[in-house]
């Protein structure tokens, strides 16, 4: 057989074949290599420097990859969106070449000692004795995907661009109109004249007719139905549920609580009221003044004047006092006497301590419970990539729920639950992580349809209020069931339906008699007149502000109120009733009276400027760069 087929081989039809398969090897294969040489691979310039393909293309992947980390993995990216990952990886790149670019031009240099110490101060990488924890650093390195050595050149840029962009925000201060303006915004109270008409008050209306309930039954069916149920299974990954499964070893606690000692020593606080005078003599008059009983309205016009001045301190530390020797005598003195004059490079400052707030420190033993599930939370938020990642793959790769591993950290749900989030007995379904993966889950169980596969789906964590960024949680359900609402039978719901009928007759009576006093008002009478004439009380209610209405001022008034003219009148619905009010006084904010206050307001705004001018200032360094994008090269990066 072989011999045969070795004799076939040297026939000249075959050879004739082969020639023929050389030449469109030559034509296809070796001919488009040919024509790659001298190709131009650069998707984009910007500062004389060259964006090759395989930078881009791991950029890209990177955006490719968060994208379907919060999509899920199911997620099949458009062309449109690829398109858009690709261009915003390039942009991001071009921005960090023309930031670098400065930097060099500018001579900016991070020397060694800035960046261990940028090292050490990573949580977790300091050991108890000051050096570096190589063991957590490489976990660290191993978690993130990167070498000791890209680590360190990253962190080194991220040095140098912290230092520049810090220089160019540096200049930044807030025109004094601009502090006055939302000082004033912020800080301006109003008050008003009320009468309220609560429902708890409301005359009860005479016994309904069962033809009445009946048909208030049927014009309400979303009152007496049950709700639509889901049963569902999930699996929740959190930091909270890998942190369970996180041990840490005492030499951790130890470095977490050297790393946030400050923390734990609280300094003591003090609020005082201060006067400034610029000689000895006004300064001890004041002071007389003072401890003969004068009030702290006659303080405050008596020490101004040239070089005079009065200010309030609310809960401050003895750092945060910028004189040092103001400092030292506030901290010394007995509460509720006045101190001084204690002489300083300004003048001299007469002063009276008022709350004390003592300051507090805490011991690792202390601690040590806090401490432990602090850094497990951080240890499991520094894995819980990787672990969604492998739980990822699984999923795609058709594994069911209850086929996924269970030493990654997973939380199992299973059960039945409403739109709101509550079993079908009217408790809050169980269902483990924080409050936005909880609202997520519930929102995406009622959007699945029953049988449809599981993905993995990322719920980001918020950033309000937060200085670092928090890792998100996880999670993958399937519905197995929908039970569809249902109107329950108007016997069994009798009682129900009685009460919710005497409720609106109460509403509708309450606001009856909110209209009327309403609309004397609005014809010209006075609140107090128009309430006498119907038997009503009217309150002053509490001087309230924009943004934080005061205890006893509804919130749907408060809205109002700062939308009204002084002497306007208007009429609201809250929960417990209708209330019917009229502005009486408008009262703006004495910058005078909370200096502190006004100082870190200058300061925020100073900030916000700050970072608007070094927004400005990259879109300036990308300009001077002079970018420019292949497209071509860039569509190509972007196809599946």
């Amino acid at each position: 057989m072989l011999t045969s087929f070795r004799a076939y081989l040297n026939t000249w039809i075959v050879r004739a074949f082969f020639m023929v398969l050389v030449a469109a090897f030559a034509l296809w294969g070796v001919a488009d290599m040919v024509r790659l040489v001298g190709v131009d691979t650069t998707v984009a310039t910007a500062a004389g420097q060259k964006l090759e393909i395989p930078m881009v293309q791991q950029a890209y992947q990177q955006q490719l990859a968060q994208y379907q980390r919060n999509a899920g993995a199911n997620a099949e990216p458009t062309a449109e969106i690829r398109t858009a990952l690709a261009r915003r990886a390039v942009e991001q790149l071009i921005t960090e070449t023309a930031v670098a670019a400065q930097i060099t031009r500018f001579g900016l240099v991070v020397p060694d000692e800035a960046l261990r110490a940028a090292v050490l101060d990573l949580p977790g990488l300091r050991r108890k004795d000051g050096g570096l924890d190589r063991i957590a650093l490489e976990r660290m390195l191993q978690n993130a995907g990167l070498s000791e050595a890209r680590f360190l050149a990253l962190l080194r840029s991220d040095l140098a661009q912290r230092e520049l962009l810090a220089a160019v925000r540096a200049g930044a201060v807030a025109p004094e109109s601009m502090v006055q303006a939302l000082f004033d915004f912020r800080g301006e109270t109003r008050t008003a004249d009320a009468v309220s008409f609560p429902l708890a008050t409301a005359p009860a209306p005479a016994a309904p007719e069962a033809a009445s309930l009946e048909r208030f039954w049927a014009n309400h069916p979303d009152l007496f139905s049950t709700p639509e149920l889901r049963r569902i299974k999930a699996v929740v990954l959190a930091p909270e549920t890998i942190a369970k499964t996180v041990q840490v070893s005492d030499e951790e606690l130890a470095a977490a609580y050297d790393q946030r000692r400050a923390e734990f020593d609280v300094p003591e606080k003090r609020s005082a009221d201060v006067l400034l005078a610029q000689d000895e003599a006004k300064a001890k008059a004041l002071a007389e003044q003072w401890r003969g009983g004068a009030d702290w309205a006659a303080m405050d016009k008596a020490a101004r004047g040239p070089g005079g001045n009065a200010i309030t301190l609310t809960d401050t530390t003895a750092a945060e006092v910028p004189i040092p020797p103001l400092a030292e005598a506030l901290f010394a003195a007995k509460p509720d006497e006045v101190s001084g004059p204690v002489k300083t490079d300004i003048g001299y400052y007469v002063f009276k301590v008022g709350k004390i707030t003592p300051g507090a420190k805490r011991s690792l033993e202390e601690v040590k419970d806090e401490l432990r599930r602090s850094v497990a939370l951080q240890k499991a938020s520094d894995a819980i990539y990787d672990r969604a990642n492998k739980i990822e793959d699984q999923l795609a790769g058709g594994a069911k729920l209850d086929e996924l591993p269970g030493d990654v950290g997973l939380a199992a749900v299973s059960g039945t639950l409403d739109a709101k989030g509550d079993t079908a007995s009217g408790t809050p379904a169980p269902i483990p992580g924080p409050a936005e993966l909880r609202a997520a889950l519930i929102a995406a169980a009622f959007q699945a349809k029953p049988g449809q596969p599981p993905h993995l789906t990322e719920v980001p964590a918020p950033t309000e209020g937060k200085t670092q960024p928090q890792a998100s949680s996880y999670y993958a359900l399937v519905v197995d069931s929908v039970t569809p609402p249902a109107e329950k039978p108007f016997a069994e719901v009798q009682a129900a339906v009685t009460q919710a009928w005497t409720e609106q007759a109460r509403r509708h009576a309450q606001e009856l008699a909110a209209a009327a006093l309403y609309a004397a008002v609005k014809a010209g009478e006075t609140l107090a007149a128009a309430a006498a004439k119907a038997g009503l009380t009217v309150t002053t209610l509490p001087p309230t502000g924009r943004f934080a209405p005061a205890a006893g001022v509804p919130s749907q008034l408060n809205v109002l109120l700062f939308n009204m003219k002084r002497g306007e009148a208007t009429m609201v619905e809250t929960p417990e009733g209708f209330l019917v009010a009229t502005l009486t006084t408008i009262t703006e904010p004495d910058p005078k009276a909370d200096a502190v206050g006004y100082g870190r307001l200058r300061d925020l705004l100073a900030r916000r400027m700050g970072a608007d001018i070094e927004t400005l200032y990259l879109q300036a360094v990308r300009t001077e760069a002079k970018p420019h994008v292949n497209e071509t090269l860039l569509q190509s990066i972007a196809q599946p």
